[in-house]
């Protein structure tokens, strides 16, 4: 299992533009933000113990080695995004007589 060593912090400038932040460390965030918990249920066992904070959601993962938050506007926006993109419908074949099975 690969360690999980960069903090990486999704936001939403004034401007409207994502703003994507990464740290060697928590130490930062704990300055910035207030630790409200300890995430405890992850399927990803590299992330039980990380801080949970007030005003971000996460942790996530992303990749191999990176723990994300995002702030809940940008949270909302990509998991809409991401719901709105159906994937594309396979068409599956109908058996004719060739292929059909035998019945005995």
């Amino acid at each position: 299992m690969a360690k999980k060593d960069t903090f990486r912090v999704v936001t939403r400038g004034a401007n409207g533009e994502i703003r994507i932040k990464d740290y060697d460390s928590a130490e930062p965030l704990l300055k910035m933000h207030s630790q409200v918990g300890t995430e405890d249920s992850s399927t990803d066992l590299a992330l039980r113990g990380m801080p949970v904070f007030r005003g971000l959601i996460g942790p996530m993962p992303e990749g191999k080695t990176i723990i994300r938050y995002e702030s809940p506007e940008v949270f909302e926006t990509l998991t809409k995004e991401w719901g709105a993109n159906k994937p594309k419908r396979r068409r599956r074949r109908t058996a004719t007589a060739e292929t059909a099975p035998v019945e005995s």
